[in-house]
């Protein structure tokens, strides 16, 4: 029989747990599991702000991620995906290839967004992705004592990145632009934890100021102020790339994939999206946030509907919710702060190094399930018979 090919493109949060989870959980007799990632590290996102003021940070290699797996990983940029052939075109250092797929699952997640201010993509360092981070841990290292760094953006990027470099290194000068009060999705008592932090760590905090631009050396906001600046940080959003948008795919105005409630494509039954790549609709209704969190749900869901269906059993729906804010105020410092069904602050909140040390046994978690891919559950022994429908693929126990 012919084994059922599974492609996922991305080994980030969703990428890789999706890619583990379903290697485990299915015959490798059955089906050739392949992930496609355009570097060969496993890039813990949520600690590049970490990376980028001066630590180091692990970053286990893809290719002994997968080792005894069953899993191919082929080191390459995705540069385009036909749903209608079933192909997905690459490129790496030998050239350009394509190979096709019965099953799709797309996970090439987000990067910064920034929402075309002027200046801001040529002047301004990110912290989305490595090779930026990267960058930016350069460019602080050879700031001396004085040296004037600017933070834009306030939302849980932003706030760690600013009290990451004010804590790592308190020779510089930190100053955070928020576009309205600092803390604003946060509840009173953790807002004024916020601000507190932020005076120990002697962060200058903008509040209800926009940058109107951003030019080698300072930042102009829209009322005028000027900030001298030897190095902005932009970490106002995040956006998907094209790829999904151009290849056809039914997609929202800012690129993420329409997906039904199993994470299926609606225009393409064969493509599956996770994790940022995503408009995943919570059980609350709303939009699932751009977050590991989400990268988690989406994933499990997304799992659980393609084992499903290419076994001829019932789909389970998993949980899709956002249950809370993590936000650590560098290494010491942190707040928790739960959210109810509708995505607001709940009055209580826990800060401090109980935080902290919850934000770390979360972080290092996530960390070493992406590293053990296909630990502990059992591999499920169901034969897969594929049988073609159309534009999709059912299957069938045999």
């Amino acid at each position: 029989m012919k084994q059922h090919r599974i492609v996922v493109l991305g080994a980030g949060y969703a990428g890789a747990f999706v890619a583990g989870t379903l290697a485990r959980r299915l015959s490798p007799k059955d089906v050739e599991i392949t992930v496609v990632n355009a570097e060969p590290e496993f890039v813990q996102r949520l600690r590049l702000h970490q990376y980028a003021a001066g630590q180091e940070i692990e970053a286990p290699r893809l290719s002994e991620v997968f080792a005894g797996t069953g899993i191919g990983l082929r080191l390459a940029r995705v540069t385009a995906v036909d749903p209608e052939r079933q192909v997905v075109a690459v490129a790496d250092a030998d050239g350009g290839d394509e190979f096709g797929y019965d099953t799709l699952v797309y996970a090439l997640g987000s990067h910064g967004d920034t929402h075309g201010v002027p200046g801001a993509a040529e002047h301004a360092f990110d912290v989305s992705a490595r090779p930026s981070a990267q960058r930016l841990r350069e460019r602080l290292a050879d700031l001396d004592a004085g040296g004037r760094v600017v933070v834009v953006g306030d939302g849980l990027t932003g706030i760690e990145t600013a009290t990451e470099v004010a804590e790592s290194r308190p020779g510089l000068s930190v100053a955070l632009v928020a576009r309205g009060e600092l803390g604003a999705r946060l509840s009173t008592g953790a807002r004024g934890h916020l601000r507190r932090a932020c005076e120990r760590l002697g962060i200058t905090v903008w509040e209800h100021t926009e940058v109107e631009s951003v030019e080698a050396g300072r930042v102009v906001c829209a009322d005028g102020t000027v900030l001298a600046s030897d190095a902005t940080i932009w970490t106002a959003g995040f956006a998907v790339g094209p790829l999904a948008a151009a290849s056809g795919l039914d997609v929202t105005g800012d690129g993420r994939i329409v997906v039904d409630r199993t994470m299926r494509s609606v225009s393409h039954p064969n493509v599956y999206a996770v994790g940022d790549s995503a408009l995943a609709i919570g059980d609350n209704g709303r939009p699932l946030p751009m977050s590991c969190a989400s990268a988690g749900y989406t994933g499990r869901q997304a799992v659980n509907a393609i084992v499903a269906r290419l076994t001829g059993c019932s789909i389970v729906n998993t949980k899709l919710e956002y249950i809370a804010n993590h936000l650590s105020l560098g290494r010491r410092d942190a707040i928790l702060q739960m959210v109810d069904g509708e995505g607001q602050a709940k009055p209580k909140y826990t800060g401090g190094g109980k935080a902290a040390r919850i934000k770390a046994g979360i972080v290092w978690m996530s960390l070493w399930a992406t590293s053990h891919p296909t630990f502990a559950l059992p591999r499920r022994k169901h034969r897969v018979t594929v049988t073609p429908v159309a534009s999709s693929t059912e299957a069938t126990v045999a």
